[in-house]
Protein backbone atom coordinates (compact mmCIF):
# COMPACT_ATOMS: atom_id res chain seq x y z
CA UNK A 1 0.00 0.00 0.00
CA UNK A 2 2.82 2.43 0.87
CA UNK A 3 4.50 1.67 -2.44
CA UNK A 4 1.27 2.39 -4.34
CA UNK A 5 0.83 5.66 -2.48
CA UNK A 6 4.40 6.63 -3.34
CA UNK A 7 3.82 5.87 -7.02
CA UNK A 8 0.61 7.91 -7.04
CA UNK A 9 2.43 10.81 -5.38
CA UNK A 10 5.27 10.68 -7.92
CA UNK A 11 2.89 10.52 -10.88
CA UNK A 12 0.83 13.33 -9.42
CA UNK A 13 3.95 15.43 -8.94
CA UNK A 14 5.06 14.92 -12.55
CA UNK A 15 1.61 15.81 -13.88
CA UNK A 16 1.54 18.88 -11.67
CA UNK A 17 4.94 19.99 -12.98
CA UNK A 18 3.79 19.51 -16.57
CA UNK A 19 0.64 21.51 -15.89
CA UNK A 20 2.73 24.33 -14.45
CA UNK A 21 5.10 24.54 -17.41
CA UNK A 22 4.58 27.89 -19.13
CA UNK A 23 3.08 27.82 -22.60
CA UNK A 24 5.31 28.43 -25.60
CA UNK A 25 5.17 32.03 -26.81
CA UNK A 26 5.78 32.31 -30.55
CA UNK A 27 7.90 35.13 -31.95
CA UNK A 28 4.90 36.79 -33.57
CA UNK A 29 3.31 37.26 -30.13
CA UNK A 30 6.31 39.28 -28.90
CA UNK A 31 5.10 42.47 -30.54
CA UNK A 32 7.06 44.83 -28.27
CA UNK A 33 10.27 43.27 -29.62
CA UNK A 34 9.63 43.78 -33.31
CA UNK A 35 6.96 46.43 -33.91
CA UNK A 36 9.38 49.29 -33.09
CA UNK A 37 11.69 47.97 -35.84
CA UNK A 38 8.88 48.36 -38.39
CA UNK A 39 7.86 51.91 -37.52
CA UNK A 40 7.92 54.11 -40.62
CA UNK A 41 9.11 51.23 -42.82
CA UNK A 42 7.54 49.74 -45.91
CA UNK A 43 7.00 46.16 -44.79
CA UNK A 44 6.50 42.92 -46.71
CA UNK A 45 5.24 39.76 -45.03
CA UNK A 46 6.08 36.16 -45.94
CA UNK A 47 3.38 34.05 -44.33
CA UNK A 48 0.31 31.91 -44.83
CA UNK A 49 -2.65 30.69 -42.78
CA UNK A 50 -0.27 29.41 -40.05
CA UNK A 51 0.90 32.93 -39.16
CA UNK A 52 -1.31 33.25 -36.11
CA UNK A 53 -1.11 35.13 -32.83
CA UNK A 54 -3.85 33.44 -30.85
CA UNK A 55 -6.88 33.59 -33.15
CA UNK A 56 -5.57 36.58 -35.07
CA UNK A 57 -3.37 36.55 -38.17
CA UNK A 58 0.00 38.30 -37.97
CA UNK A 59 -1.04 40.41 -40.96
CA UNK A 60 -3.96 41.79 -38.95
CA UNK A 61 -1.69 42.41 -35.96
CA UNK A 62 0.67 44.42 -38.15
CA UNK A 63 -2.13 46.45 -39.73
CA UNK A 64 -3.81 47.14 -36.39
CA UNK A 65 -0.51 48.54 -35.18
CA UNK A 66 -0.29 50.88 -38.18
CA UNK A 67 2.52 48.98 -39.88
CA UNK A 68 2.68 49.88 -43.58
CA UNK A 69 2.34 46.41 -45.15
CA UNK A 70 2.89 46.86 -48.88
CA UNK A 71 3.05 43.21 -49.98
CA UNK A 72 2.49 39.63 -48.93
CA UNK A 73 4.60 36.77 -50.24
CA UNK A 74 2.85 33.39 -50.25
CA UNK A 75 4.45 29.93 -50.42
CA UNK A 76 3.22 26.59 -51.75
CA UNK A 77 -0.49 26.13 -50.89
CA UNK A 78 -1.08 29.89 -51.09
CA UNK A 79 -1.60 32.58 -48.45
CA UNK A 80 -4.75 30.97 -47.05
CA UNK A 81 -3.22 27.47 -47.27
CA UNK A 82 -5.92 25.94 -49.46
CA UNK A 83 -4.04 25.13 -52.67
CA UNK A 84 -2.94 21.58 -53.45
CA UNK A 85 0.67 20.42 -53.41
CA UNK A 86 2.56 21.89 -56.34
CA UNK A 87 -0.48 23.77 -57.67
CA UNK A 88 0.11 26.93 -59.66
CA UNK A 89 -0.56 29.77 -57.22
CA UNK A 90 -1.08 33.14 -58.91
CA UNK A 91 -0.53 36.68 -57.70
CA UNK A 92 -3.68 38.12 -56.18
CA UNK A 93 -5.00 40.41 -53.46
CA UNK A 94 -5.93 39.39 -49.94
CA UNK A 95 -9.71 39.75 -49.89
CA UNK A 96 -9.83 40.71 -46.22
CA UNK A 97 -7.20 43.46 -46.20
CA UNK A 98 -6.63 44.44 -49.83
CA UNK A 99 -2.86 43.89 -49.51
CA UNK A 100 -1.28 42.54 -52.74
CA UNK A 101 -0.22 38.88 -52.58
CA UNK A 102 2.86 37.95 -54.60
CA UNK A 103 3.15 34.17 -55.07
CA UNK A 104 6.57 32.59 -54.79
CA UNK A 105 5.25 29.40 -56.31
CA UNK A 106 3.96 30.81 -59.57
CA UNK A 107 7.24 31.37 -61.39
CA UNK A 108 10.11 29.16 -62.46
CA UNK A 109 12.60 30.19 -59.77
CA UNK A 110 10.52 30.80 -56.66
CA UNK A 111 12.58 33.94 -56.10
CA UNK A 112 10.95 37.39 -56.13
CA UNK A 113 12.05 39.88 -58.75
CA UNK A 114 14.42 42.69 -57.86
CA UNK A 115 11.63 45.13 -58.70
CA UNK A 116 9.25 43.58 -56.15
CA UNK A 117 11.95 43.55 -53.46
CA UNK A 118 12.64 47.25 -54.03
CA UNK A 119 9.03 48.03 -53.05
CA UNK A 120 9.72 47.32 -49.36
CA UNK A 121 12.31 48.14 -46.69
CA UNK A 122 11.90 45.17 -44.34
CA UNK A 123 10.70 41.61 -44.87
CA UNK A 124 8.89 39.93 -41.97
CA UNK A 125 8.83 36.11 -42.04
CA UNK A 126 6.20 34.28 -40.00
CA UNK A 127 5.27 30.78 -41.09
CA UNK A 128 4.94 27.38 -39.44
CA UNK A 129 7.44 24.81 -40.67
CA UNK A 130 7.56 21.10 -39.78
CA UNK A 131 11.34 20.60 -39.87
CA UNK A 132 11.69 18.37 -42.95
CA UNK A 133 14.13 18.87 -45.82
CA UNK A 134 11.43 18.16 -48.41
CA UNK A 135 8.89 20.57 -46.88
CA UNK A 136 9.10 23.55 -49.19
CA UNK A 137 8.49 26.54 -46.90
CA UNK A 138 12.17 26.85 -45.91
CA UNK A 139 13.22 26.83 -49.57
CA UNK A 140 10.95 29.81 -50.19
CA UNK A 141 12.47 31.45 -47.12
CA UNK A 142 16.05 31.02 -48.37
CA UNK A 143 15.17 32.46 -51.77
CA UNK A 144 13.62 35.48 -50.08
CA UNK A 145 16.72 35.83 -47.90
CA UNK A 146 18.87 35.79 -51.03
CA UNK A 147 16.73 38.41 -52.77
CA UNK A 148 16.91 40.62 -49.68
CA UNK A 149 20.68 40.15 -49.46
CA UNK A 150 21.06 41.26 -53.07
CA UNK A 151 18.95 44.39 -52.51
CA UNK A 152 20.29 45.11 -48.99
CA UNK A 153 16.92 44.67 -47.30
CA UNK A 154 16.52 43.66 -43.66
CA UNK A 155 14.80 40.40 -42.68
CA UNK A 156 12.97 39.92 -39.38
CA UNK A 157 12.01 36.32 -38.71
CA UNK A 158 9.31 35.64 -36.11
CA UNK A 159 10.24 32.16 -34.95
CA UNK A 160 7.91 29.24 -34.27
CA UNK A 161 8.51 25.80 -32.68
CA UNK A 162 9.44 22.82 -34.80
CA UNK A 163 7.03 19.90 -34.16
CA UNK A 164 9.80 17.54 -35.30
CA UNK A 165 12.47 19.51 -33.48
CA UNK A 166 13.29 16.83 -30.90
CA UNK A 167 15.58 14.77 -33.14
CA UNK A 168 17.86 14.69 -36.20
CA UNK A 169 17.57 11.81 -38.66
CA UNK A 170 18.24 10.84 -42.25
CA UNK A 171 21.14 11.38 -44.66
CA UNK A 172 22.51 14.82 -45.51
CA UNK A 173 21.41 15.89 -48.99
CA UNK A 174 23.96 15.18 -51.68
CA UNK A 175 23.68 18.49 -53.52
CA UNK A 176 23.68 16.77 -56.91
CA UNK A 177 20.08 15.92 -55.95
CA UNK A 178 19.20 19.49 -55.06
CA UNK A 179 15.66 20.25 -56.23
CA UNK A 180 12.43 21.99 -55.33
CA UNK A 181 12.03 19.49 -52.48
CA UNK A 182 15.59 19.69 -51.22
CA UNK A 183 17.52 22.93 -51.17
CA UNK A 184 20.16 22.71 -48.43
CA UNK A 185 22.83 20.18 -47.35
CA UNK A 186 20.90 19.07 -44.27
CA UNK A 187 19.44 15.72 -43.13
CA UNK A 188 15.84 14.78 -43.90
CA UNK A 189 14.94 15.75 -40.32
CA UNK A 190 17.17 18.68 -39.35
CA UNK A 191 15.52 19.44 -36.00
CA UNK A 192 15.88 23.23 -36.35
CA UNK A 193 13.32 25.99 -36.14
CA UNK A 194 13.19 28.31 -39.13
CA UNK A 195 15.00 30.93 -37.07
CA UNK A 196 17.85 28.54 -36.36
CA UNK A 197 17.93 27.32 -39.95
CA UNK A 198 18.03 30.89 -41.29
CA UNK A 199 20.94 31.64 -38.98
CA UNK A 200 22.73 28.54 -40.26
CA UNK A 201 22.08 29.54 -43.88
CA UNK A 202 23.76 32.86 -43.14
CA UNK A 203 26.59 31.45 -41.04
CA UNK A 204 27.46 28.62 -43.43
CA UNK A 205 27.11 30.98 -46.42
CA UNK A 206 24.67 28.68 -48.18
CA UNK A 207 23.08 31.47 -50.21
CA UNK A 208 24.36 31.80 -53.81
CA UNK A 209 27.84 33.33 -54.05
CA UNK A 210 28.12 33.20 -50.25
CA UNK A 211 25.72 36.11 -49.77
CA UNK A 212 24.45 36.87 -46.26
CA UNK A 213 21.32 38.80 -45.39
CA UNK A 214 20.71 41.26 -42.54
CA UNK A 215 18.77 38.91 -40.26
CA UNK A 216 17.07 39.40 -36.89
CA UNK A 217 15.29 36.45 -35.25
CA UNK A 218 12.60 37.06 -32.66
CA UNK A 219 12.85 33.89 -30.59
CA UNK A 220 10.08 31.80 -29.06
CA UNK A 221 9.82 31.85 -25.28
CA UNK A 222 9.52 28.73 -23.10
CA UNK A 223 10.63 26.42 -25.92
CA UNK A 224 13.37 23.79 -26.06
CA UNK A 225 14.02 21.07 -28.61
CA UNK A 226 12.37 18.59 -26.27
CA UNK A 227 9.14 20.62 -26.03
CA UNK A 228 6.41 18.63 -27.75
CA UNK A 229 4.13 21.19 -29.35
CA UNK A 230 0.67 20.79 -30.85
CA UNK A 231 0.07 23.02 -33.84
CA UNK A 232 -3.15 25.06 -33.68
CA UNK A 233 -3.89 24.65 -37.40
CA UNK A 234 -2.67 22.16 -40.05
CA UNK A 235 0.50 23.55 -41.69
CA UNK A 236 -0.72 22.37 -45.11
CA UNK A 237 -3.82 20.61 -46.46
CA UNK A 238 -2.38 17.09 -46.44
CA UNK A 239 -0.87 17.24 -42.95
CA UNK A 240 -4.14 17.51 -41.03
CA UNK A 241 -3.07 15.93 -37.71
CA UNK A 242 -0.03 15.71 -35.45
CA UNK A 243 0.22 12.00 -36.30
CA UNK A 244 0.50 12.83 -40.01
CA UNK A 245 3.25 15.35 -39.18
CA UNK A 246 5.16 12.72 -37.19
CA UNK A 247 4.71 10.09 -39.94
CA UNK A 248 5.67 12.50 -42.72
CA UNK A 249 9.46 11.77 -42.48
CA UNK A 250 8.74 8.06 -43.02
CA UNK A 251 5.84 8.17 -45.49
CA UNK A 252 6.76 10.93 -47.96
CA UNK A 253 9.00 8.64 -50.07
CA UNK A 254 5.88 6.98 -51.47
CA UNK A 255 5.52 10.17 -53.54
CA UNK A 256 8.27 8.72 -55.76
CA UNK A 257 6.60 5.33 -56.16
CA UNK A 258 3.26 4.08 -57.54
CA UNK A 259 1.97 3.61 -53.98
CA UNK A 260 -0.68 5.96 -52.60
CA UNK A 261 0.04 7.55 -49.24
CA UNK A 262 -3.55 8.59 -48.75
CA UNK A 263 -3.78 11.82 -50.70
CA UNK A 264 -7.40 12.18 -51.72
CA UNK A 265 -8.66 10.45 -48.55
CA UNK A 266 -9.45 11.55 -45.01
CA UNK A 267 -6.12 10.08 -43.85
CA UNK A 268 -3.30 11.58 -45.94
CA UNK A 269 0.17 10.52 -44.76
CA UNK A 270 -1.49 8.03 -42.40
CA UNK A 271 -2.14 5.13 -44.80
CA UNK A 272 -0.42 3.53 -47.76
CA UNK A 273 -1.58 1.11 -50.40
CA UNK A 274 -1.88 0.09 -54.04
CA UNK A 275 -4.48 -1.77 -56.12
CA UNK A 276 -2.06 -4.69 -56.60
CA UNK A 277 -0.80 -5.06 -53.04
CA UNK A 278 -1.78 -8.46 -51.65
CA UNK A 279 -2.36 -9.91 -48.20
CA UNK A 280 -4.14 -6.88 -46.72
CA UNK A 281 -7.75 -6.44 -45.70
CA UNK A 282 -7.59 -2.66 -45.17
CA UNK A 283 -8.73 -0.72 -48.23
CA UNK A 284 -9.18 2.89 -49.32
CA UNK A 285 -10.02 4.71 -52.54
CA UNK A 286 -8.34 8.05 -53.31
CA UNK A 287 -10.71 10.67 -54.75
CA UNK A 288 -9.98 14.01 -56.37
CA UNK A 289 -10.60 16.82 -53.89
CA UNK A 290 -9.46 20.45 -53.49
CA UNK A 291 -6.51 19.48 -51.28
CA UNK A 292 -5.49 16.66 -53.62
CA UNK A 293 -6.58 17.12 -57.23
CA UNK A 294 -5.81 14.02 -59.30
CA UNK A 295 -4.19 12.01 -56.48
CA UNK A 296 -2.14 8.88 -57.25
CA UNK A 297 -4.38 5.82 -57.84
CA UNK A 298 -7.42 8.08 -58.14
CA UNK A 299 -10.75 6.20 -57.99
CA UNK A 300 -8.97 2.86 -57.60
CA UNK A 301 -9.50 0.52 -54.66
CA UNK A 302 -6.16 0.28 -52.87
CA UNK A 303 -5.14 -2.50 -50.49
CA UNK A 304 -2.65 -1.63 -47.82
CA UNK A 305 -1.91 -0.48 -44.30
CA UNK A 306 -3.72 1.86 -41.91
CA UNK A 307 -1.26 3.69 -39.64
CA UNK A 308 -3.80 6.07 -38.16
CA UNK A 309 -4.19 3.89 -35.07
CA UNK A 310 -0.54 4.27 -34.07
CA UNK A 311 0.23 6.31 -30.98
CA UNK A 312 1.90 9.65 -31.64
CA UNK A 313 4.60 8.87 -29.08
CA UNK A 314 5.50 5.56 -30.76
CA UNK A 315 5.94 7.34 -34.08
CA UNK A 316 7.94 10.35 -32.95
CA UNK A 317 10.15 8.17 -30.76
CA UNK A 318 11.02 5.91 -33.69
CA UNK A 319 11.97 8.72 -36.08
CA UNK A 320 12.40 7.83 -39.75
CA UNK A 321 11.05 4.32 -40.33
CA UNK A 322 11.65 2.88 -43.80
CA UNK A 323 9.88 -0.39 -42.96
CA UNK A 324 6.66 0.89 -44.59
CA UNK A 325 8.48 1.62 -47.86
CA UNK A 326 10.31 -1.71 -47.73
CA UNK A 327 7.05 -3.53 -47.06
CA UNK A 328 5.37 -2.05 -50.15
CA UNK A 329 8.48 -2.64 -52.28
CA UNK A 330 8.62 -6.32 -51.33
CA UNK A 331 4.87 -6.76 -51.74
CA UNK A 332 4.56 -5.29 -55.24
CA UNK A 333 7.65 -7.09 -56.61
CA UNK A 334 8.28 -4.45 -59.28
CA UNK A 335 12.03 -4.32 -58.79
CA UNK A 336 13.77 -1.08 -59.70
CA UNK A 337 10.69 0.15 -61.58
CA UNK A 338 9.08 0.64 -58.16
CA UNK A 339 11.24 3.75 -57.71
CA UNK A 340 11.01 6.89 -59.82
CA UNK A 341 14.06 9.16 -60.29
CA UNK A 342 12.37 11.60 -57.92
CA UNK A 343 13.12 9.20 -55.04
CA UNK A 344 16.72 10.41 -54.75
CA UNK A 345 15.50 14.02 -54.56
CA UNK A 346 13.45 13.06 -51.50
CA UNK A 347 15.89 10.81 -49.63
CA UNK A 348 18.88 12.87 -50.79
CA UNK A 349 21.39 10.09 -51.56
CA UNK A 350 21.73 7.18 -53.98
CA UNK A 351 22.54 4.36 -51.55
CA UNK A 352 19.10 3.94 -49.95
CA UNK A 353 17.41 2.68 -53.13
CA UNK A 354 20.27 0.23 -53.65
CA UNK A 355 20.10 -0.97 -50.04
CA UNK A 356 16.36 -1.64 -50.30
CA UNK A 357 16.87 -3.58 -53.53
CA UNK A 358 19.62 -5.60 -51.81
CA UNK A 359 17.17 -6.61 -49.09
CA UNK A 360 18.60 -4.61 -46.20
CA UNK A 361 16.30 -3.90 -43.27
CA UNK A 362 15.09 -0.48 -42.17
CA UNK A 363 17.41 -0.56 -39.15
CA UNK A 364 20.40 -1.55 -41.30
CA UNK A 365 19.75 1.36 -43.66
CA UNK A 366 19.21 3.78 -40.76
CA UNK A 367 22.65 2.81 -39.43
CA UNK A 368 24.18 3.88 -42.74
CA UNK A 369 23.44 7.55 -42.17
CA UNK A 370 24.35 7.85 -38.51
CA UNK A 371 27.68 9.54 -39.35
CA UNK A 372 25.69 12.20 -41.23
CA UNK A 373 23.52 12.74 -38.14
CA UNK A 374 26.58 13.15 -35.89
CA UNK A 375 28.29 15.47 -38.37
CA UNK A 376 25.24 17.69 -38.75
CA UNK A 377 24.56 17.91 -35.02
CA UNK A 378 28.08 19.22 -34.53
CA UNK A 379 27.79 21.61 -37.50
CA UNK A 380 24.47 23.08 -36.36
CA UNK A 381 25.46 23.59 -32.72
CA UNK A 382 26.64 27.24 -33.08
CA UNK A 383 23.25 28.18 -34.56
CA UNK A 384 20.97 26.69 -31.91
CA UNK A 385 18.78 29.28 -30.24
CA UNK A 386 17.10 26.82 -27.89
CA UNK A 387 18.40 24.14 -25.50
CA UNK A 388 18.67 20.64 -26.91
Amino acid sequence: MKRLLLIFCLVGGVLSMLAQQPAVVVGAARTTDYLPLLKGKRTALFSNHTGLVGNKHTLDVLLENKVNVVAIFSPEHGFRGDAGAGDHVSNSVDAKTGVPILSLYAGNTGKPSAASVRTFDILVIDIQDVGLRFYTYYIAMTKLMDACAEQHKKVILLDRPNPNGHYVDGPILNMKYKSGVGGLPVPVVHGLTLGELAGMVNGEKWLPQGRQCDLTVIKCLNYTHQTMVRLPVPPSPNLPTMLSIYLYPSICYFEATPVSLGRGTSLPFQVYGHPNMTGYTFTFTPRSMPSAPKPPQQDKLCYGVDLSHLSEEAVWTKGIDLSYLIDAYNNLKQGDSFFRPFFENLIGVDYVRKAIEQGKSADEIKAMWQDDVKTFKKQRKPYLLYAE
